[in-house]
């Protein structure tokens, strides 16, 4: 039993379910005190570290409302991709981790400003922006062939869309250091640190190390000859698709359908609820 199950099996009752329903909500608030009276907003309600040290405790949690965009259309494509994103992650990793993960991610943005406020005597402005991005990364790991419509238009896998998001905060923190922009360098730093410890830590990477790969491989080639490709474990009641169509489907079973009923990752999300009667 790794950490995570044991913290989970201590605490998971005190879980938030539907995470990013809430965080979509501060999003929403933020803008509009961003927008009606942005100089409140600035001085009274964001991640200040000096403030914080003086007293200001409230930073630590109303720093959350800054929105990911001052834009009101694409704050808009922000709250329906990320519910759907992060509703996705809660159904597989249940509300603890999700939970978990998120806010580890803003514990480790307070205590950064704070250390180096300390050490340096700046203070640096953090958002929960690229925290955000790294809930892209934490779903492509988990659903690397679920295929979107990248702006309602083009056909994308989360795979490519998790390396773009990930080539992209690493080229921001070297252009913010570049140009001196440090806290924005720092803020996109942590939230990637944040997704390299949850993953590493917890072992979701050990399918994707080289040692288990190579070992994947090699059993697969062992036992091919010797399996039946009629019999099958797993079957996507939408599509009929099989775990012998391809070896990176996932399939899960669905809490909200009477009966044992089982998606693959395509339609799991997507497909309408069987009840009886």
């Amino acid at each position: 039993m790794n950490w995570l199950s044991k913290l989970e099996r201590k605490f998971g009752r005190f879980a938030i379910p539907n995470l990013m329903l809430y965080i979509i909500g501060l999003n929403i608030v933020g803008f509009v005190i961003m927008i009606g009276n942005p100089q409140f907003f600035y001085q009274y309600l964001t991640l200040n570290a000096q403030a914080i040290l003086q007293g200001q405790i409230w930073r630590i949690f109303t720093f959350l409302l800054t929105p990911s965009s001052t834009d009101l259309f694409f704050l808009a494509i922000f709250c329906m991709f990320y519910y759907s994103i992060g509703q996705a992650l809660e159904y597989s990793w249940g509300s603890f981790r999700l939970n978990l993960y998120y806010f580890l991610g803003v514990l480790f943005h307070v205590v950064a400003a704070i250390i180096v406020y300390l050490l340096t005597g700046r203070n640096f402005y953090f958002s929960t922006r690229y925290l955000s991005l790294s809930l892209l990364l934490a779903y492509g790991m988990e659903f690397p062939e679920h295929e979107i419509l990248f702006f309602f238009v083009l056909p994308i896998k989360m795979k490519w869309l998790a390396m773009i998001d990930g080539a992209y905060t690493l080229v921001m923190i070297v252009i913010g250091f570049i140009n001196g922009d440090f806290g924005s360098s720092l803020a996109a730093l942590i939230s990637l640190g944040n997704f390299l410890i949850f993953f590493f830590s917890s072992r979701r990477m050990s399918p994707y190390r080289p040692a288990q790969v190579i070992r994947k491989r090699n059993f697969k080639k062992q036992v091919r000859p010797t399996m039946n490709p009629r019999i099958v474990r797993h079957k996507c009641a939408i599509c009929g698709r099989t775990e012998n169509d391809g070896e990176n489907l996932v399939f899960r079973y669905c809490s909200k359908c009477e009966g044992d009923y089982e998606y693959c990752q395509d339609h799991l999300y997507t497909h309408k609820h069987v009840t009886k009667g």
